[in-house]
């Protein structure tokens, strides 16, 4: 396969998936419209079923008239025969013959009235629960849209009040945390304080002579000397 068979291979499948992700964005819509158009087909086909249903009442009509006129002249053979007239019973009889041919004319037009609506009656019953199974689903498919829908939006709510309690909750533990790095500066602060103000009075004492050094060069010199002598 060349470049340009590859390339148009490739620009053939795109505009499939450009068209699929089209349908797929509206097939609720073209759902909707689908079963509009079946529902305005069953009518019609409901309508023709009547039609077809009036024609068979006639037909049957014309049929029965037809066996009646057939059973009245064959009755009239009989009586010509009866009679003697055997010409008049063969006319009759033609005449008899001519009736049975519209009658079985009729026959077959009402038997084929007779396939047509059961043949209809079917399909009418067929689209009918197809149309009725299609709006079931459809229904379903809203419905579930609809709550994924408001799902989605709950999330996406909750997620942006999450977002923001998080930075609350982090800003907070900063405020915290330098709060407490601010009281241990304090607390430093006050201890060293204290220790210088401890060392200015044990300073002042040792000048007055009330507290002497814990070690001088005189108290290490007079240990020495009394460990030499030993």
């Amino acid at each position: 396969m060349n470049i340009w068979s590859k390339l148009l291979t490739a620009l053939r499948g795109g505009a499939t998936e450009v068209g699929e992700s089209i349908i797929d964005g509206h097939a609720l819509r073209i759902l909707d419209q689908e079963i509009r158009d079946s529902d305005v087909e069953l009518r019609r086909s409901k309508e023709a079923l009547a039609e077809i249903m009036a024609k068979l009442k006639l037909a049957e009509g014309r049929l029965a008239k037809s066996n009646e006129k057939i059973a009245e002249y064959e009755a009239y053979t009989i009586k010509a025969l009866d009679s003697g007239d055997e010409n008049l019973a063969r006319e009759v009889a033609g005449k008899i013959a001519t009736l049975e041919t519209v009658r079985d004319g009729e026959q077959q037009q009402v038997e084929q009235f007779f396939a047509s609506v059961a043949d209809l009656r079917k399909s009418i019953t067929q689209a009918e629960t197809n149309i009725r199974r299609l709006k079931q689903q459809v229904d379903t498919v809203k419905a579930t849209e609809s709550v994924q829908r408001a799902q989605s939006t709950v999330a996406h709510r909750y997620s942006g009040s999450q977002s923001k309690l998080q930075t609350a909750v982090d800003s907070l533990e900063r405020i915290k945390q330098k709060q407490a790095e601010r009281g241990a500066r304090m607390e430093a602060a006050a201890e060293l304080a204290k220790d210088e103000g401890q060392d200015a009075v044990d300073a002042k004492l040792k000048e007055a002579g009330i507290i002497a050094d814990a070690v001088s060069a005189d108290s290490v010199l007079e240990r020495l000397k009394k460990k030499q002598a030993v």
